[in-house]
C-alpha cells in the first residue's frame, strides 16, 4: 500500500510540474493552428476556465504566432451553445476574423476534442498544433496527443481560475486520476 501511495504522489507532483518542455505563457510558441480543449459552458457562456483557454489563443493568433484557433468541444444537455460554438462567439467579438477559425463539434473528453482536432486539422491541410489547456491539465493533454502521433506543443493558459489550494488540489487529484484511466484504457 505505500508503495501504491508513493507512486499516485509521484504521478501527481509529475502533472502538477507539467510537461518539461512547456513554454507555458512564454513568447516561443508557434504553430499553424492553436487547439483549445474544450471547458463548461453555461447557456452559451464559457466559464471562467474556458475564458482563460480562449484568451490566450486569441492572444497567440493576434501576436502571430499561430494563423488559426481550432475550438474543440460538442454540447452538454441544456447548455444552449456547443463548448467549440462559445467559443468561437467569444473569438469573434474579440475580433479573431472568422477564416481563421475552426470548430469540431461533438467531443465530449479530452481524448476526444484531440482525435477531432486531428481531423479537423488534417481537412484543412493544417500540420502542426499548439495545444492550450489548464496548467495542470497539459501534462494529460500532451501525452494524449503523443499517443495520436499529433505534432504539438504545450501553451498552457498564462493564469488559472483555480486559485485556492482546495481548488488546484482537487483538480490536480482528478487530473491524477484520468491520467492513469489513460495509461490503463487509452482513454
Amino acid at each position: 500500500m505505500p508503495a501504491l501511495i508513493g507512486w499516485v504522489g509521484a504521478v501527481g507532483y509529475w502533472i502538477g510540474v507539467g510537461p518539461d518542455e512547456a513554454p507555458g505563457a512564454s513568447g516561443d510558441v508557434a504553430a499553424d493552428v492553436a487547439i483549445v480543449l474544450g471547458a463548461a459552458v453555461s447557456g452559451d457562456t464559457p466559464s471562467p476556465v474556458f475564458r482563460e483557454r480562449i484568451a490566450h489563443a486569441i492572444n497567440l493568433q493576434e501576436e502571430g504566432r499561430v494563423s488559426h484557433i481550432l475550438f474543440t468541444g460538442g454540447r452538454a444537455e441544456g447548455d444552449e451553445l456547443g463548448e467549440s460554438e462559445a467559443a468561437m462567439a467569444m473569438a469573434l467579438e474579440a475580433g479573431v476574423p472568422a477564416q481563421a477559425i475552426l470548430t469540431e463539434t461533438k467531443s465530449t473528453t479530452t481524448m476526444q476534442n484531440l482525435v477531432n482536432a486531428q481531423l479537423v486539422m488534417r481537412d484543412a491541410g493544417l500540420d502542426n498544433a499548439v495545444i492550450i489547456s489548464d496548467p495542470l491539465h497539459m501534462r494529460r493533454a500532451m501525452e494524449m496527443a503523443d499517443s495520436l502521433g499529433m505534432i504539438a506543443q504545450p501553451s498552457a493558459t498564462p493564469t488559472t481560475r483555480y486559485r485556492s489550494f482546495g481548488a488546484k488540489a482537487r483538480f490536480l487529484a482528478r487530473e491524477t486520476y484520468f491520467m492513469h484511466h489513460f495509461w490503463l484504457f487509452g482513454e
